[in-house]
């Protein structure tokens, strides 16, 4: 080998702007922080592989990175499980990054792939078509088995992942994800407003969001719900429902986007948010409510193992993500228990410092590295 690592990754997840969550947010940032940090540059090569184009991203037009469009008649199964291995074999890839949890069983060579525990029980229990269910079932368990390295985004995370695929603990590594710390003087929306950031579904109780705000909303006249994501409940209930509690309560005071286009926009609204609701009661890490206390703004989540590993005791806990009751008794309090809201600020200011993107390229990039040098 020589001395520089060659290190794929796999980018398709980068090519819609518009629905770059999840992966892809972590792809584009593990890229922007490689291209900072100078320590990686004569230790490690970085290859992009794109399935039908390249993103306008400034970091992606940086030539020290080498981006491939592979030809794969713009079908994403073609791409990721027959031109993308035999692409990537062919070009002497070192290591393989596949971010999307699945491991194509064409690819033989030294492989780190992200599995959290969401995907297992997706396919297990979730309603997703049946392909995808099937797709999940074959590739992630096919990736606990066969990857040399799996990457786990929370210590929680880790144990689900290793109790669902039956893996080894060293077989798994955790880098946590990072938040950006960015202010904004404008706002998207008039103050004050609650705050949810991601796409919508049972898990994560947004209906129970919505119903409990509705009960508060005599209580706090001026007060807003302001939700970003796509619904995703089976059928879809968000539209229907915020139609109807704006009617009762006589005026707008849910306001709905399925995502917004800029990204000053969504800073503009962690910003200037008075409160941050995301009562999910499963997550590998959950980066929106970390992203809002980033920007100081206290959180509402549920008592579980995993925010406990993320804020300590610095955020409002639901018990039970289900009852709309608790749920709005908890917004009634983080909007007004003005001394717990402010201990939680200055415990938020250490988190740009505990959870931020350079931290995590860097043990991505030390932990294969060290074992491959």
């Amino acid at each position: 080998m020589s001395n520089i690592i060659k290190i794929g990754i796999e980018c398709e997840n980068l090519e819609d702007e518009k629905t770059r969550w999840g992966v892809g947010h972590l792809t584009i940032n593990l890229i922007e922080s490689y291209i900072k940090n100078s320590f990686w540059h004569d230790k490690i090569e970085l290859h992009l592989y794109f399935k039908s184009k390249i993103p306008r991203d400034p970091c992606l037009q940086n030539p020290i990175l080498k981006k491939k469009i592979v030809k794969s008649f713009n079908s994403f199964n073609l791409f990721y499980h027959i031109f993308l291995p035999l692409k990537a074999q062919w070009d002497r890839i070192d290591v393989m990054f596949f971010p999307a949890y699945m491991l194509p069983p064409l690819y033989f060579k030294k492989t780190v792939v992200l599995l959290t525990e969401d995907v297992y029980y997706e396919y297990k229990y979730g309603k997703l078509p049946f392909r995808y269910r099937l797709a999940y079932r074959l590739f992630t368990n096919w990736a606990a088995l066969k990857a040399w390295k799996i990457l786990a985004i929370s210590n929680t995370s880790k144990k689900g992942v290793i109790k669902a695929y039956k893996v080894t603990e060293e077989k798994v590594f955790v880098s946590h994800l990072g938040v950006k710390r960015e202010t904004s003087q404008d706002e998207l929306v008039a103050r004050p407003y609650i705050l949810y950031v991601g796409q919508m579904f049972s898990r994560r109780s947004a209906k129970e969001a919505i119903l409990a705000f509705e009960r508060i909303a005599n209580k706090f006249p001026d007060l807003k719900l302001v939700m970003v994501g796509r619904d995703k409940y089976e059928p879809p209930i968000i539209s229907d429902l915020v139609k109807r509690v704006n009617q009762d309560l006589g005026k707008e005071r849910v306001i709905h986007y399925d995502y917004l286009e800029n990204d000053d926009d969504i800073v503009r609204l962690y910003s200037h948010a008075s409160l941050f609701v995301y009562i999910s009661s499963r997550e590998a890490f959950g980066l929106p409510p970390v992203e809002a206390a980033a920007q100081g703004v206290p959180v509402v989540v549920k008592e579980n193992e995993l925010n406990h590993e993320l804020f300590g005791n610095s955020a409002f806990f639901v018990h039970d993500e289900k009852n709309v009751e608790e749920i709005s008794a908890v917004l009634s309090e983080g909007l007004t228990n003005i001394e717990k809201r402010e201990a939680m600020k200055r415990e938020y200011g250490k988190i740009s410092d505990k959870f931020n993107w350079d931290k995590f390229a860097n043990t991505f990039f030390k932990s294969i590295y060290d074992e491959m040098a």
